[in-house]
C-alpha cells in the first residue's frame, strides 16, 4: 500500500509513503469531519490512499495574492 499526498489545486504530488501501515489516528485524518473525509481521502482498488493537501507554492500564492481563493485550480 503506498498513501499519496497531492495538491488540491495544483494536483502535483507532495509526497508518498510506501509500505506502510497505518490508522486514520497516526495520519490525523480522525479530527476531519466526515464530509471533510470523503472530500480529501480516496482510496484505489489496490488499497493505496490518495490524501489532498496544499503544497507550498499555492500555500504561498495564497499568503501572498488572498484573492486568489476564487480559483480553485492554480498553475505555478
Amino acid at each position: 500500500m503506498v498513501i499519496y499526498y497531492y495538491c488540491t489545486h495544483c494536483n502535483i504530488e507532495v509526497g508518498s509513503l510506501t509500505n506502510v501501515e497505518f490508522d486514520s489516528i497516526q495520519l490525523g485524518i480522525h479530527i476531519l469531519t466526515k464530509n471533510e473525509q470523503e472530500s480529501m481521502v480516496s482510496r484505489d482498488e489496490n488499497g493505496n490512499v490518495y490524501i489532498k493537501t496544499i503544497c507550498e507554492d499555492c500555500h504561498g500564492a495564497y499568503q501572498t495574492n488572498p484573492s486568489l481563493h476564487q480559483y480553485d485550480y492554480l498553475i505555478h
